[in-house]
């Protein structure tokens, strides 16, 4: 028996206590991320919490209850929640009633995940990612990180100091701190800036004394059914069309998760259960969430961490972890105290978290060495840039197609994918850099995963 193997044995020996202390630690470490991506789009936290324990049981339930991983808020759609909005907003309709909208895109993006996991399976990862080289999903995430920066710099300019503070806090836990403390640079940086702010009289906690104790996770007008009693078609057509595109760079987030995972615990589950089953169950978790108001779903970087930390595999912990998220997510008086997070909070958290986006896009490209001395490639990445960019700081923050709204993300992708197809000399072959093919990493804490 080797060693790995014989931590999940030992996992199963440690007693009820043990195992209850370990689930509370995985949800510690994914918390402040998870609740972040509903604070800053909107959606419902309740709902959020509620559908990432159930995300990830699911995704237990479809890769044989063998991977020890975590499903929580993915950073990477929050460039299409904020396009979708945008779009809602140019056609009168508030944040609530767009937000619905964004999830039919996110819904779509889940289901997805199901086409290119038989996509996988019939054709072999080399065949299907030619059409999804760096020098396309690089420049999108460079985009979605700048596209969202102007929101984060409103959000601080409501008190830099307490944007600062956190961002901090955030940058000494991921450089200098030790253990768990380097694993949650996130949470604490939420936690202190928070804590901070509500000393000197600068929360609202009038929301948190009226909410129940009990209640349920989300609400009908919050869901994507809610849109179909009088949709407006142009509208979900456009946000499929803006959030689509964006699960090419999870789905390689993805494959970057499974082998930091499988390198943890030593057990190579690329192969067993395999990756389509690992990106079906990423994609179910996804879907589901998103059908009831919730985030989309990725695997959890923080929780590797704490198997990398802790040296438990016991896919058993995680799952403990999960119904913990679960039952948090039926008390409203909670999700309110999370809710009543100020602005200058979210707004310096997020503006590490946006840079941290485009740096990843960056890294995507120079760990794959795309090369730039070819005319193809620098037209490709130029015109995605130009084009995500400029059309979302243009005078209509988006191209209008008859009633079918395009964001400057959707048709960046589009003409990326469609340029690098006809363009000769493509030149990308998925598995030949291992390195560049798990490039893409949106947590923050990307030093303690195993490459």
């Amino acid at each position: 028996m080797t060693s790995n193997s014989q931590a999940i044995y030992d996992a199963r020996t440690l007693g009820r206590g043990k195992m209850l202390t370990l689930g509370l630690q995985h949800m510690f470490a994914m918390f402040g991320a998870t609740v972040l991506v509903p604070v800053i789009t909107g959606l419902s936290m309740s709902a959020t919490l509620l559908f990432a324990g159930l995300g990830t049981l699911l995704f237990h339930l479809l890769t044989k209850m063998r991977v020890p991983a975590f499903l929580g808020s993915s950073f990477a759609f929050l460039g299409g929640y904020a396009a979708v909005v945008s779009m809602g907003e140019a056609q009168g309709l508030s944040v609530a009633e767009s937000l619905p909208y964004a999830c039919i895109g996110v819904f779509c993006a889940g289901l997805f995940y199901f086409v290119l996991a038989g996509l996988f399976a019939a054709f072999g990862a080399k065949r299907v990612m030619r059409f999804f080289p760096p020098v396309v999903t690089g420049p999108i995430i460079i985009a979605i990180g700048l596209i969202l920066s102007g929101s984060a710099i409103q959000n601080c300019s409501q008190n830099w100091w307490i944007a600062l503070l956190a961002i901090l806090i955030i940058i000494v836990c991921n450089i200098w701190g030790k253990g768990m403390i380097k694993i949650i640079p996130i949470l604490l940086g939420v936690l202190g800036s928070y804590l901070v702010a509500a000393c000197f009289g600068l929360c609202d906690f009038s929301a948190v004394k009226q909410a129940d104790w009990v209640g349920l996770p989300f609400q009908w007008q919050n869901t994507a059914f809610h849109v179909f009693q009088n949709p407006n078609w142009g509208l979900v057509i456009a946000a499929i069309i803006a959030i689509l595109p964006i699960s090419l760079a999870t789905m390689i987030e993805h494959i970057g998760d499974m082998c930091a995972i499988s390198s943890t615990v030593g057990i190579n589950f690329l192969e067993d259960p395999g990756l389509h089953r690992t990106l079906m169950g990423d994609g179910l978790a996804t879907a589901l969430a998103s059908l009831f108001g919730a985030p989309a779903n990725t695997t959890y970087g923080e929780n590797t961490g704490v198997l990398n930390l802790t040296r438990v595999y016991d896919p058993r912990v995680i799952r403990i972890a999960a119904c913990f998220a679960i039952i948090l997510s039926f008390c409203p008086k909670f999700s309110a105290l999370i809710s009543a997070m100020p602005a200058a909070t979210i707004g310096g958290v997020s503006l590490v978290l946006y840079g941290m986006i485009s740096a990843v896009g960056v890294r995507n490209i120079v760990d794959n060495r795309v090369d730039f001395t070819s005319s193809r490639n620098v037209l490709i990445a130029a015109l995605i840039l130009v084009l995500a960019i400029g059309i979302k700081y243009g005078a209509n923050d988006c191209i209008s197609l008859g009633r079918i709204s395009l964001s400057g993300l959707a048709v960046a992708a589009l003409v990326g994918i469609i340029l690098n197809a006809i363009l000769p000399g493509k030149d990308y072959e998925f598995g030949s850099n291992p390195q560049g093919d798990k490039a893409v990493d949106f947590e923050i804490n990307p030093s303690l995963r195993k490459d």
